[in-house]
């Protein structure tokens, strides 16, 4: 299970105590610290697959900044740990279907660990206070837009951030058959990325905000 990681984190100490989680709990191969974003970009090529624990608020990002060096690295799991995060901030993180974590400073050592494991496992996970302030901008549930249950399911793991390559693999079904049941999905819901479908799946209840933590 054992992943490289980038700090991406101003503060010393916060450095220095993530860094003891992750040797306590031998989730790393690799750490390497970046106090800059260009620290960053040169960390990423480096380890274009690793895991990104960034506090946003002390780097010097934009939001547009951070999602497009997430969305260049593909491969990376980026968790965000900070002290303080905004309910919109959130929202607009993490309804991009982009692959973001968030775990809060002010939380326990093993709500910090769970969210590092997962992440080492590859598995996107919101923190509870993270997850809270998500589900209350979620509007009342939608009706279903006439999708049908092979629909339901296919949008519910794509909302899971898989691809349709691992959605096939696991319901044993051709890549063919996944791609046209998502592109019938977004014709009955009106949409046309996964940004706005994960945004659909949530008000519908076809995935709940606790399952946010995959």
């Amino acid at each position: 299970m054992a992943r490289s990681f980038i700090l991406a984190d101003n503060q010393y100490i916060t450095r220095v105590g993530v860094t003891a989680l992750l040797e306590r709990a031998t989730l790393t191969r690799v750490i390497e610290k970046a106090a800059s974003p260009v620290e960053l970009m040169g960390a990423l090529a480096r380890h274009p697959d690793a895991v990104v624990v960034l506090d946003y608020t002390l780097f010097g990002f934009t939001d547009v900044q951070m999602m497009n060096v997430n969305l260049k690295y593909r491969q990376s799991l980026w968790v965000l740990f900070s002290d303080e995060l905004s309910r919109g901030f959130l929202r607009q993180v993490l309804l991009s279907g982009q692959r973001f974590s968030v775990v809060m400073k002010t939380d326990t050592e093993e709500e910090i660990v769970g969210v590092l494991t997962a992440a080492a496992r590859d598995e996107i996970c919101l923190c509870d206070y993270a997850g809270r302030l998500l589900a209350e901008g979620v509007p009342s549930r939608e009706p279903p837009a006439g999708l049908t249950a092979s629909e339901r399911a296919v949008l519910y793991e794509i909302a899971l951030g898989k691809t349709t390559k691992e959605i096939a693999f696991e319901q044993c079904l051709s890549f063919h058959t996944i791609n046209t049941h998502r592109k019938n999905i977004f014709r009955k819901l009106g949409v046309n990325n996964v940004h706005d479908a994960i945004k659909y799946a949530l008000r519908a209840g076809i995935i709940d905000v606790a399952e946010y933590c995959i």
